[in-house]
């Protein structure tokens, strides 16, 4: 027995060549449209890339930036950084856990009670010198994130503010143009007699 698709998955699936590259090209301008409308409503940057399956593997993107190559190297960039964060993340927890586990062994293997004092105030201070290093790397991350977010805030600030200059400008080229559609205006002078 094959695979039992739910109605509405049987109902979507076009057995026709031509009736199939025809659904795909309405489907698709939807979808560029939507994408469109998303970018603008929401103020986002949109990318989308499709490639056709009909044997050509023709490729169709969108994007409402200038490409979708600098979208994806936004996103993959992202993904990095995350990446990054939480490999380094789990390696502070394990490092961490790493440490515990060395001291309990040192502590059950030299028996706790027959170590000196000296030896447990050593142990403490390999635990603390450890956990600065843990906290100063994770304070260094998030510094550098931080500083990341304040130079996209400023190209986003400069950006606006290039935006609204344009703006301006739009509506005072605009003014000029709807002031001379306007009928020219006599000018009379009275004089006195």
């Amino acid at each position: 027995m094959g695979i039992q698709l739910p109605h509405v998955a049987r109902m979507l699936i076009i057995q026709a060549k031509n009736c199939r590259q025809v659904t795909f090209c309405k489907r698709r301008k939807r979808l560029i449209k939507k994408a469109n409308e998303l970018s603008i409503l929401c103020d986002v940057d949109v990318g989308g890339v499709i490639i056709s399956n009909n044997g050509t593997g023709r490729l169709h993107e969108f994007s409402n930036t200038n490409s979708v190559t600098g979208i994806l190297q936004r996103y993959e960039s992202h993904v990095e950084t995350e990446k990054e964060i939480s490999e380094h993340s789990n390696y502070s927890s394990m490092k961490i856990g790493e440490l515990l586990q060395i001291t309990e062994r040192q502590l059950e293997e030299t028996n706790a009670d027959g170590l000196t004092i000296t030896e447990l105030v050593h142990l403490e201070n390999e635990l603390q010198t450890a956990l600065i290093q843990i906290r100063s790397r994770k304070t260094h991350l998030m510094l550098e994130s931080v500083k990341d977010l304040h130079e996209k805030e400023k190209l986003l600030r400069e950006e606006k503010k290039l935006l609204e200059n344009n703006r301006a400008q739009m509506k005072k080229n605009r003014k000029v143009n709807d002031m001379s559609d306007l009928p020219p205006q006599r000018v009379t002078l009275n004089f006195l007699k």
